[in-house]
């Protein structure tokens, strides 16, 4: 755990790509596999490479946008914006700045680039993508920012997983 700790702390932004690049990848793959209702190859080499090259990509405006709220929160506080917090009320706060703020933006910016890679058109179910900031996305990330800062990002990409799960259900082909 120590080295996971050295590796997140020595290398930031790196670190969060690396996480994102394979663990927002992995929740795309599994969105896939429950969008075609099976379990194949769900991407070629080119596309499972941009797919990482995205999540990567936003792995960084995520761990700027971490670094960010964090210190939007707690100058909230310092000029008595905000009550004092103890620290499930900071992680609260923090995830509620965050998503309701930054959140669309990633949304939108996520949806872009999908469709970007797979030059295609698709804004459909960009409203639940919206709605799950406010149902997942603020208690999930609470939960995030209730942790020491090391494991903040781990766990944010352990959630794009879960976001991969979301999304293949929203987005599943009737059964005929």
């Amino acid at each position: 755990m120590q080295a996971y700790i050295d590796f997140v702390t020595t290398w930031p932004i790196v670190s969060a790509m690396l996480q994102f690049a394979v663990l927002g990848t992995f929740g795309d793959v599994i969105a896939k596999w429950i969008i075609e209702g099976r379990i194949s190859k769900p991407f070629g080499f080119a596309v499972l490479v941009c797919k990482m090259l995205e999540w990567a990509l936003l792995a960084v405006m995520i761990k700027y946008a971490f670094t960010g709220f964090a210190g939007f929160v707690e100058t909230l506080v310092q000029h008595q914006m905000l009550p004092e917090l103890g620290p499930w009320s900071r992680a609260i706060a923090i995830s509620v700045a965050t998503n309701l703020q930054f959140g669309p933006f990633l949304v939108l910016m996520h949806r872009l680039l999908d469709n970007l890679i797979a030059r295609k058109s698709n804004w459909a179910n960009i409203d639940k993508g919206f709605m799950s900031l406010l149902w997942f996305w603020i208690p999930a990330h609470s939960v995030t920012f209730a942790l020491p800062k090391p494991y903040q990002i781990g766990l944010a990409a352990i959630w794009s997983v879960a976001l991969g799960i979301i999304l293949g259900f929203y987005n599943r082909k009737p059964a005929n």
